[in-house]
């Protein structure tokens, strides 16, 4: 048997390319769109893909699936469990050969066979897959395929549906759903392997372990999610609500879009150069969104196109993008020639797919010398509490709620970065916003969205861990930085 996981490192995501070797064929599970890097290792392995599924309907990215029936023909298996409400909305297109799953049922991949089981909790339809290689002269499954269900040292939140799909009232069933789920899981064996969907740094959980795999015994013995379920059902549902993070905005988009099918990609988008003069000409466009990508935010705060975006071309790119551009606007990169590539990959995995151009941090500065480019005020805490006590200011937190309440600055209200374009109205016009977390790098990025939306800002380009414990309520310096 052929195994390999691939890792999205910006959205902590694994897909799974499993093949037989003795006939050739292979799956991929959980793909993401831009699917030539399946074909490229499954071509390096002499496999040809036959077959995708996916263990639920992602809210973090969309799904390769559709493309992968539409560009090869594979066949595609998908959930049909759980409630009308989600159901794949695709699956009866003739154009695609779907084949729909319920508990118990089996496919195969050559001499691999991949069993459904379902696990609602994370979403009510998700399935996670059972792996037994009998080629391999294997009569029992070797692994498990869990999705958003068990992570290292977590489980999947089960809220999504509520904070970030707005369907009211599904919170605690989901989690008294996963609560059952758990109770099977722990029934299976301590040898089996786990293959989880997520690793650290996803928003799909609250702890995630940055280890890309684990055994049911080590989970058993050492995953705080599961031992909550020792407690009872009440205890668990508790705890398993309890400080999950605010979701990015992109994450309704992207539950929507991987229901009802996502657009068919085909080739990568291919954004050109674009010359100094074209440049300026965007400076005084209002219907495009140019994302600014340099790295060093410094940089951006001294000089940058009116209206930008910051999403520094680091981990969190996706994240920034996908909560403050909405999917249709023309998209224009301000980053490196040799990263356009990376950039186009991360937008289209969120469905961000019209990225039209690209300019160099040298092009832009040589559009500086025909153009003034705009400035945000940038600030340090002491100047921020100094500041805080004039009635025309206030003092804005860009963090999570869960940080905010562990400790803030005196006087601040909390509005996650991630969850500011659509709260933007509760930020008031005619007041200047300083705007603070805990080392600057979300602030960055909230500032120059403000900025474009239109507030006064000024960015606190500082740690927290300098405030003194007497600028904050809440608790000391150290309780608002928890790790």
């Amino acid at each position: 048997m052929f195994f390999r996981q691939i890792f999205d490192p910006k959205l902590a995501q694994y897909s799974y390319l499993i093949g037989c070797q003795q006939t050739g064929e292979a799956v991929v599970i959980d793909p993401e769109r831009d699917i030539d890097r399946y074909v490229e290792i499954a071509a390096a392995e002499e496999l040809e893909i036959v077959a995708a599924t996916e263990t639920h309907i992602h809210a973090d990215f969309l799904s390769g699936s559709r493309e992968l029936a539409s560009q090869l023909d594979a066949c595609v298996y998908l959930s049909d469990e759980g409630d009308d409400d989600w159901k794949y909305c695709w699956a009866n297109e003739p154009s695609c050969d779907v084949r729909l799953l319920h508990d118990g049922d089996t496919f195969n991949i050559g001499k691999i066979e991949i069993k459904a089981v379902h696990t609602p909790g994370h979403t009510p339809e998700h399935l996670v897959f059972m792996v037994t290689d009998f080629g391999g002269g294997a009569d029992e499954p070797m692994g498990v395929v869990s999705g958003d269900f068990v992570f290292v040292a977590d489980l999947g939140r089960p809220d999504l549906l509520e904070s970030a799909a707005g369907q009211q009232g599904m919170m605690e069933p989901s989690a008294r759903s996963l609560y059952r789920s758990v109770q099977e899981f722990l029934e299976l064996p301590d040898y089996l392997q786990v293959w989880p969907g997520h690793g650290a740094g996803s928003a799909c959980g609250k702890a995630l372990g940055a280890v890309p795999e684990t055994t049911v015994g080590y989970e058993r013995r050492f995953n705080v999610a599961i031992a909550a379920a020792s407690r009872g059902e009440d205890a668990f549902v508790e705890a398993i609500l309890e400080g999950q993070p605010e979701p990015p905005l992109y994450f309704a988009r992207m539950k929507r879009d991987n229901k009802e099918g996502p657009r068919i990609l085909g080739d990568l988008p291919q954004p050109r150069a674009l010359f100094a003069a074209e440049l300026i000409e965007l400076a005084e466009r209002t219907d495009v969104a140019v994302v600014d990508a340099r790295t060093d935010r410094s940089a951006f705060m001294v000089g940058h196109l009116a209206s930008s975006f910051y999403a520094p071309m680091d981990r969190t790119f996706n994240t920034i993008v996908g909560s403050y551009v909405e999917a249709g606007v023309p998209i224009y990169l301000i980053i490196e020639a040799d990263r356009v590539e990376e950039a186009v990959r991360d937008l289209v995995r969120i469905g961000l797919d019209d990225v039209v151009g690209y300019a160099t941090p040298e092009t832009l500065a040589e559009a500086a010398s025909s153009l003034t480019l705009s400035t945000i005020e940038v600030i340090d805490f002491d100047r921020a509490i100094e500041m805080a006590g004039e009635p025309t200011v206030t003092l804005l937190d860009v963090r999570r709620a869960i940080e905010f309440e562990a400790g803030h600055l005196r006087g601040a209200r909390c509005i996650a970065h991630t969850r500011l374009l659509a709260r933007a109205d509760e930020v008031k016009s005619g007041v200047k916003q300083l705007v603070y977390c805990r080392t600057g790098a979300r602030a960055a990025s909230a500032s120059a969205l403000l900025r474009r939306l239109g507030p006064e800002v000024a960015y606190v380009d500082d740690e927290i861990v300098k405030v003194t414990a007497a600028e904050i309520e809440g608790g000391g310096a150290e309780a608002a930085t928890p790790p």
